[in-house]
């Protein structure tokens, strides 16, 4: 039942995220928005710094897949300006919401437990040690592509 449960929460989530993608690209916004960010950025490490500094925030407190298909549209036309590599900018997208996830407040990904005095801040002490290895890898591949690029560019041959 549990599993059930969690599934049509999440399917709820990806259908609505679905809707609202659909009603941003008829709206016509990941075109007015993508010049925007590009403009406020100025160039790729600043628009990597702003993108990464939004996903960590989205995704502590939205489901990663819904997040995805709303943000994938607007951010992929900036960072395709900028030059920025797809599988770099995949890789940091997911590297993002995944860091997100585990974060409190929500946590979604952290240990279920019930509510109690002090949890979250107990939550937020078990977590640090995980999170700076994971901080760490995800500005290291933020700063440095080769990182994120050699074994797909190894196998593809470019």
């Amino acid at each position: 039942m549990q599993t059930v449960e969690t599934t049509g929460v999440v399917l709820a989530l990806v259908m609505t995220a679905a809707a609202l993608g659909w009603c941003l690209s008829i709206s016509r916004i990941p075109q007015v928005v993508g010049p925007m960010l590009v403009d406020l950025a100025g160039n790729p490490l600043v628009f990597l710094l702003i993108v990464n500094l939004l996903l960590l925030f989205v995704g502590c407190f939205m489901e990663a897949l819904a997040a995805m298909l709303i943000l994938i549209p607007i951010l992929t036309p900036a960072a395709a300006q900028f030059g920025i590599d797809p599988i770099q900018f995949g890789l940091i997208f997911v590297l993002n919401l995944m860091i997100g996830t585990i974060t409190p407040p929500v946590g979604k990904s952290g240990p279920s437990m019930p509510p109690r005095s002090g949890w979250a801040g107990s939550m937020s002490r078990a977590i640090v040690p995980w999170l700076m290895p994971l901080l760490a890898v995800l500005v290291v591949a933020t700063l440095w592509p080769p990182l994120t690029t050699w074994l797909p560019n190894l196998v593809m041959g470019r």
